[in-house]
């Protein structure tokens, strides 16, 4: 990764969320994997913007697809033809977000029904 991924506020309010229920390696706001034995090192990934930790952007973030998609593949992911959002396709074919795809289902089906309304 040549260039440091940058969070949001309300991302980095989320991710810190994420590593207090999940990361292995967080010890009530210290790094266990940075601990030398005599005093606690605070986790460096809960204070800042940068996504710095490896086994945060691998073990713990794809936990979250959502935010994984907005912070850790901005340009790998996919973006939304109808609202641009960026989003992780749970399938290779998968076009349009999940809230995207509902709303243009129902908007489909209720053109068919209004096309064949009537017909024997």
């Amino acid at each position: 990764m040549s260039q440091l991924l940058r969070m949001t506020d309300a991302q980095l309010r989320r991710a810190r969320g994420l590593i207090r229920a999940l990361c292995a390696n967080c010890d009530h706001g210290s790094c266990l994997l940075l601990d030398d034995g005599y005093a606690p090192c605070p986790c460096p990934q809960m204070l800042t913007h940068s996504l710095l930790c490896r086994y945060f952007r691998s073990a713990v973030l794809p936990e979250d697809r959502k935010l994984h998609g907005e912070v850790a593949r901005p340009d790998c992911g996919r973006r939304c033809p109808e609202c641009g959002q960026p989003f992780l396709p749970r399938s290779p074919n998968t076009r349009y977000c999940p809230t995207c795809a509902a709303k243009r289902t129902r908007r489909h089906k209720r053109a068919w029904a209004a096309k064949n309304r009537g017909r024997p």
